[in-house]
């Protein structure tokens, strides 16, 4: 029985530099102010910051398959997988270009010699104003089983939790969605991993009503509607949060599987409390530890700082 171990973080603008060529003129014009200062040096050093961690997952074997968003472009994913190198591993690259008026996209790190992406899909969410896309790439494993990952970053709480909260309900709907074609068309138990920043928690309208997600097993085990299992909710009594703000955690960070991942005959199954925040000491600053965040020279750099986001983790068995 072989097991993945798959991690999702938000990198927390992970943007190629100042000057770079790679960036079309619309996003030079718009990250302009941002990006002042964002040099060679202050990348690289980004990168070796985020790879430190990654490198600690999974008793130092990194992960096999990693989900992360705020990623500008290929090129800095390649940096990253660079900084990885020591782990010997051959990690490669799944992406997809948004219109995100920041230019921050989704991305799948994944370990060439467990998973191959079959194919790719990009799912438009339909907002007044460019967002990001909900991404899905079609994994084979080595034994040539399907598994359906879907990254996730979903409309931001600025303007107010409440006032947003449309914006994240047309994503979950799209989800929720798209979700029911590829049952439509890969069957009722296929297996289906979705990961992302939701900027909502676990029992947030978006997530319960829309993305039809549970906290019981027996409600996805038994549904014939698209229902996910979120694997988050044990983890809402630790006090512990993906995300701080004003000193509040909140788990906006989350896993959530079909039943295709849960029932007894699921060939790729979440392994039962896998589920949880990953943190090390380096990464908590302040009274209430939330996450170090490394910032940017425009504002508040701390070259010894991550992320504004903790990194979670999972366990996949194939049987």
């Amino acid at each position: 029985m072989a097991e993945y171990f798959i991690a999702w973080w938000n990198l927390e603008n992970l943007f190629d530099i100042q000057k770079s060529q790679d960036r079309p003129e619309w996003l030079k014009k718009a990250l302009a102010r941002e990006l002042a200062g964002w040099t060679a040096g202050v990348l690289n050093r980004k990168v070796s910051q985020l790879a430190s961690i990654i490198m600690k997952m999974n008793d130092g074997k990194g992960p096999d398959l990693l989900g992360v968003c705020e990623v500008e472009n290929w090129g800095v994913l390649d940096k990253l997988i660079a900084a990885l190198s020591t782990l010997g591993r051959s990690y490669g690259v799944a992406h997809h270009d948004t219109e995100d008026k920041r230019g921050i996209d989704i991305a799948f790190i994944y370990d060439a010699g467990q998973f191959t992406a079959h194919e790719q899909f990009h799912h438009t969410i339909l907002k007044r104003s460019s967002t990001r896309d909900l991404f899905q790439v079609n994994f084979k494993t080595k034994s040539d089983r399907l598994l359906v990952a879907i990254g996730n970053h979903w409309p931001s709480r600025l303007g107010g939790q409440y006032e947003s909260e449309p914006y994240r309900i047309l994503a979950a709907e799209t989800l929720s969605y798209w979700i029911e074609r590829i049952q439509e068309i890969h069957g009722r138990d296929v297996p289906v991993l979705v990961m992302g920043d939701f900027n909502d928690e676990p029992f947030d309208r978006s997530m319960t009503e829309y993305a039809l997600s549970e906290r019981l097993k027996k409600k996805v085990s038994y549904a014939r509607n698209p229902k996910l299992l979120n694997l988050m909710w044990p983890v809402m009594g630790n006090a512990i949060g993906t995300h701080y703000y004003d000193n509040e955690p909140a788990v906006l960070d989350q896993f959530l599987v079909s039943r295709g991942m849960i029932l007894t005959r699921s060939e790729l199954k979440a392994v039962d409390g896998s589920a949880q925040v990953f943190v090390t000491e380096e990464m908590k600053t302040g009274r209430y530890e939330a996450p170090r965040r490394f910032g940017r020279p425009s504002k508040e750099l701390d070259e010894d700082g991550f992320s504004d986001h903790f990194p979670i983790t999972m366990a996949i068995e194939a049987r």
